[in-house]
């Protein structure tokens, strides 16, 4: 179609469709300077300029397949593609306002002078800023587990894409690449992980993902207490566990009631408190706090004493190495003697 229009209106302009691979040699009075390829991000303004002389009788712009503007007429029936009008004489330039990847391509400025056409041409270049287009959604894994993290971009140029581990201390590096593999994951590696994606175009494209881990309990702390009879008692158990763990507190084989025989049990997160109101002497000893969720339990032990016990577990160990210690300088002493 274009062939049949261009023949019977502009045959000269034909002739430079058919030719317009050649590029414009320097030395063509017609084009005093040389188009320079144009470079311009999708959605920005594309200006092609074409510097002729005065002795140009016919002027053309012409794409890939069809014929853009003759003279000041429009053939294109895009309205993204504008005429300058407010130019020098010797400048024919067009714009391509709101430029997408299907306009990149080469351009031809086409001329017709002393009835001999030439033609000058520009290559139009599109980049596109990296655009995350598939990333991996949250997951849950058990402990111990395999993870493949997945993050796909596009852009023009080939984006780069790298992952880092967001942490409280500081974000980790990991790696580059499309994909992300961890395995025998631990508790310590659940969190925010993010992927970027950028190809100096504009600001990089961010997207995370959230990975938790599930991990039987551990117990943080256990706290025993002192209280005199009749005064109040505060056992304090913490422990670390995803699903969050359930508590329950043991004196001896016998489990405790909340609100039973002056025990009031308070739970709350990692927490567990067990309050032993107006204590007696038969409530002193032993208490064991369990931690428990679906995949395990874990228990610790603590004491409730009176005044001037010993209670603290590492001090009974000192006192325990002291004497062992001065044992063996009694022994050492008497064997020197001897």
């Amino acid at each position: 179609m274009l062939g049949s229009v261009c023949f019977l209106i502009f045959p000269w302009m034909c002739a430079l469709l058919m030719f317009s691979g050649a590029p414009a040699r320097s030395a063509e009075s017609s084009f005093p300077k040389p188009m320079d390829n144009v470079t311009v991000r999708q959605g920005d303004t594309a200006l092609l300029k074409c510097i002729t002389d005065k002795k140009v009788s016919r002027v053309a712009w012409l794409n890939r397949t069809s014929i853009l503007f003759a003279g000041r007429e429009k053939w294109s029936l895009d309205p993204r593609v504008v005429l300058l009008n407010d130019t020098a004489i010797t400048e024919y330039s067009i714009q391509i306002r709101n430029v997408d990847v299907h306009d990149e391509g080469p351009y031809v400025c086409s001329v017709l002078t002393n009835k001999k056409p030439k033609s000058s041409k520009v290559h139009l270049v599109v980049q596109v800023p990296a655009r995350i287009v598939n990333i991996s959604t949250d997951i849950t894994v058990n402990e111990g587990s395999n993870v493949t993290l997945t993050c796909v971009a596009i852009g023009r140029p080939e984006p780069s894409i790298t992952w880092r581990h967001l942490l409280k201390r500081g974000n980790k590096f990991l790696s580059e690449g499309e994909h992300i593999e961890i395995s025998a994951i631990s508790k310590e590696q659940s969190g925010v992980y993010q992927c970027s994606s950028t190809n100096d175009i504009s600001a990089p494209d961010v997207r995370t993902v959230h990975i938790t881990v599930n991990y039987p309990p551990s117990i943080l702390s256990a706290k025993g207490t002192g209280a005199a009879v009749g005064q109040k008692g505060v056992l304090q158990c913490e422990a670390s566990a995803v699903p969050g763990p359930d508590f329950h507190w043991y004196r001896e084989d016998r489990r405790l009631i909340n609100g039973i025989n002056g025990i009031k049990i308070e739970n709350k997160g990692k927490q567990s408190m067990l309050v032993v109101f107006n204590v007696s002497e038969s409530d002193y000893g032993n208490y064991t706090c369990v931690a428990t969720n679906t995949l395990g339990n874990t228990n610790a032990s603590m004491m409730l004493y009176g005044p001037g016990a010993i209670h603290d577990v590492s001090r009974a160990q000192l006192s325990q190495h002291f004497s062992i210690c001065l044992l063996w300088t009694v022994t050492l002493q008497y064997l020197v003697k001897l």
